[in-house]
């Protein structure tokens, strides 16, 4: 119920922690955490911007935040979208084109690996993601939670239905558009140019089915969040901020509950300290090793 209240914040930045604990510093004993991890039945991973940084996907707020002239943010919005279609769908077909040309590395991998051989030990492994770049899915990721949605999805403003597009680029007015440079001029595309429903007898305007500043955030997705945080006895937060809600306060949630929660990320966060592991470096490196399979581990 605490996420579905808070899903009108979007992706809002956190102004205060939400939770108030005490707890003893993180500990980084790597052996540790893979004893509790050899017995976790129901693991929960909590995923952001830094996993896919490693696939040189820049972050959202990456080259000052600004797209062109416009900051980024400004760009993200269904006022933005409703005011000028054509230059949100350039900004969105730059991202794209640049997610379509990356791939998963060495962390999606091990998330994704891991999942499998859990599986097949009647173990559950969930992935809850911040990311709209798709790249867990294609390392082969199954049980993905996407609560900002995903570049390579569109959906129809007119009659709401939602799509799988990876095409590029994705219309054809759009093909050598979306430059970033600040000189770069508006390509001003007419919107019956723009992406249109395939939907028999629609054909509205798509956009890109993402969930912008503002909006709220799918609340069924939210409830198999919540549900997965509520069961898992193990959670990993990993390439992750902590500080834009409410993802923000997902591993916070889960150690109020007294689960181990271990941090993965290039540098200490403000929820660090409220967590029982943290392991600091590359999620490439410390991933691989944190998720390989263990000698005592629970058949």
């Amino acid at each position: 119920m605490i996420f579905r209240k808070l899903a009108v914040i979007g992706l809002g930045p956190l102004m205060s922690p939400p939770i108030k604990m005490e707890m003893a510093r993180a500990s980084s004993d790597m052996s540790e955490f893979r004893k509790v991890f050899s017995k976790a039945k129901h693991i929960a991973i909590i995923t952001g911007a830094g996993v896919s940084a490693e696939s040189g996907v820049p972050t959202f707020r990456e080259a000052a935040g600004y797209w062109r002239k416009w900051p980024s943010q400004d760009l993200a919005t269904p006022e933005a979208f409703s005011r000028n279609p054509s230059r949100v769908w350039e900004f969105y077909h730059h991202r794209r084109e640049l997610v379509l040309n990356k791939g998963p590395n060495a962390a999606h991998l091990a998330i994704a690996e891991c999942e499998e051989h859990l599986r097949a030990q009647g173990r559950t492994l969930v992935v809850i993601t911040q990311n709209i770049d798709d790249l867990h899915r294609q390392a082969g990721s199954k049980n993905v939670l996407k609560i900002h949605g995903s570049l390579l999805e569109t959906r129809c403003v007119s009659c709401g239905h939602v799509a799988e597009n990876q095409h590029s680029p994705i219309c054809t007015a759009l093909e050598g558009k979306g430059s970033p440079e600040a000189d770069a001029v508006d390509a001003d595309i007419p919107v019956e140019k723009l992406p249109r429903c395939e939907q028999s007898s629609c054909r509205g305007l798509l956009r890109p089915n993402v969930v912008w500043f503002g909006e709220t955030l799918d609340s069924r997705v939210l409830t198999k969040v919540e549900t997965a945080l509520d069961t898992c006895d193990l959670c990993l937060v990993v390439g992750t901020s902590s500080i834009v809600y409410p993802a923000a306060m997902f591993g916070p949630q889960v150690a109020s509950r007294g689960v181990p929660v271990a941090e993965f990320n290039t540098e200490t966060t403000p929820e660090t300290s409220r967590f029982t592991y943290h392991f600091e470096g590359p999620c490439g490196t410390l991933l691989p090793v944190a998720l390989a399979p263990h000698e005592s581990e629970v058949q």
